[in-house]
């Protein structure tokens, strides 16, 4: 088995709160290593991920996440570290605004109004040049990301009906997982299941990830990003996953309080523009045109 440190399983299996300030030095130490190598340490930690998520869905875990801007970040996504210090005071709406507090109270609202709207659907189409998808979210819960847990923050998202995803999607930004990065990701779901997986950039590494366990090549989440504080792709999923006018899909482990039954070691989020003629039909409404909201 994979050498596992206390820093992975005490603070998310027994601390009563997590507060996790990530600030890496070097964000690319892992692309050298292989990927089954890599793929065994994740498997190893997965009993550790489970039952944090776990934890968190029944309230046992609190747990907060954000970003120190540092040099490695500032050169992932191509700028100076004063650029990036400005970009994360401004996505965390920190920067700017009279009153931050009553900004994110703000969003609360709105995305709550967006997922009360939602409770009661079932069947989402997503179409664009870049998408031709269906996939049910009936019986689930979309959750509000309104700061509480991750800062920046900005999404509303779900776990779909496991077996319900089919058609194909086209990621329109790179994907990255433990620092590497998969360009122009594209995917063909039948019954849930991703049957087959391309890459024009490091597809070794996706197919190897995707075939990590069973649940590997299934949604665990579906998620609209609602930070419009966010306009760039920066390589922090922390970031990338709320930019203003995206969705993004996240294969593997579904968050149990959606109602996921979506079980895996592996969670991958990753991301598709809609800004350039996407749409989103709930249950033959449209609800999503162009990254804005419809209703």
């Amino acid at each position: 088995m994979a050498y596992l440190s206390v820093l992975d399983d005490f603070p998310r299996t027994q601390a009563d709160v997590l507060i996790n300030l990530r600030a890496q030095t070097n964000t690319r130490g892992l692309n050298n290593v292989a990927p089954a190598r890599q793929a065994k340490r994740q498997m190893a930690k997965r009993p550790i991920l489970q039952k944090f998520l776990e934890r968190s869905a029944s309230g046992a875990l609190r747990w907060v996440g954000t970003l120190f801007p540092t040099d490695a970040y500032a050169q992932d996504a191509e700028m100076s570290l004063r650029e990036y210090e400005d970009f994360v005071y401004s996505a965390c709406h920190v920067q700017g605004e009279d009153d931050p507090v009553a900004y994110w109270l703000g969003v609360s609202a709105e995305q709550q109004r967006l997922i009360d709207w939602l409770k009661p659907r079932d069947r989402v189409v997503v179409r664009g040049p870049n998408a031709d998808l269906a996939l049910s979210i009936k019986g689930r819960t979309f959750l509000n990301a309104d700061g509480a847990r991750n800062m920046p923050d900005g999404e509303v998202f779900t776990g779909p009906v496991e077996d319900s995803v089919n058609g194909w999607v086209r990621f329109t930004y790179p994907a990255v997982n433990a620092g590497r990065e998969v360009d122009g990701v594209e995917i063909k779901f039948e019954n849930g299941k991703a049957v087959t997986a391309t890459a024009k950039k490091n597809q070794a590494y996706l197919l190897a990830t995707l075939d990590m366990d069973a649940g590997a090549r299934y949604l665990g989440e579906f998620a609209f990003g609602t930070n419009f504080g966010i306009q760039r792709f920066t390589r922090s999923i922390l970031f990338d996953e709320k930019i203003g006018g995206s969705i993004h899909m996240a294969f593997g482990a579904g968050y149990p309080d959606t109602g996921s039954q979506n079980q895996s070691a592996l969670h991958w989020d990753m991301i598709c523009d809609m800004r350039d003629g996407g749409e989103v039909w709930v249950d033959g409404e449209l609800f999503y045109q162009n990254g804005q909201f419809k209703v």
